[in-house]
């Protein structure tokens, strides 16, 4: 009976352990896809004058998927606490409201005035050609 009585006991302790490790095998788990989710989030704090594309889930004119679903630039003018954010056209005619969400930063080219460089390629030298 005292056998038994310590083997029941065993039993239950290994149990106990075994949840303690697979309970921190989870934590260590989530803990490891909450690092992984967050290297991909981007940083949306946009500010008065910057410009921004805005993302047009409803246009369907010209289907393809190399058709861009942002439009714009549009400048940003206010933001709000509530991630709303004011944004009006680069003309400044027409103000509105969107979701920040769906703004992302416009990172297009800015026109240059003055001098330009021009690059001249040549074919790669490589090693075992002499």
């Amino acid at each position: 009976m005292e056998i038994t009585g310590t083997n029941r006991v065993t039993v239950l302790h290994e149990l106990e352990e075994f949840r303690f490790q697979a309970f921190e095998s989870a934590r260590l788990y989530k803990e490891r896809m909450k690092l992984m989710h967050d290297k991909h989030i981007l940083d949306r704090n946009f500010k008065p004058g910057d410009l921004v594309l805005l993302y047009n889930s409803r246009l369907r004119l010209f289907p393809g998927k190399l058709k861009s679903r942002r439009s714009g630039p549009f400048r940003v003018v206010q933001m709000f606490l509530s991630g709303v954010v004011e944004i009006e056209l680069e003309d400044g005619k027409n103000k509105f409201t969107v979701n920040g969400q769906m703004l992302k930063h416009y990172l297009g080219m800015a026109e240059e005035k003055g001098d330009k460089m021009v690059v001249h390629l040549a074919e790669p030298q490589y090693a075992n050609e002499e």
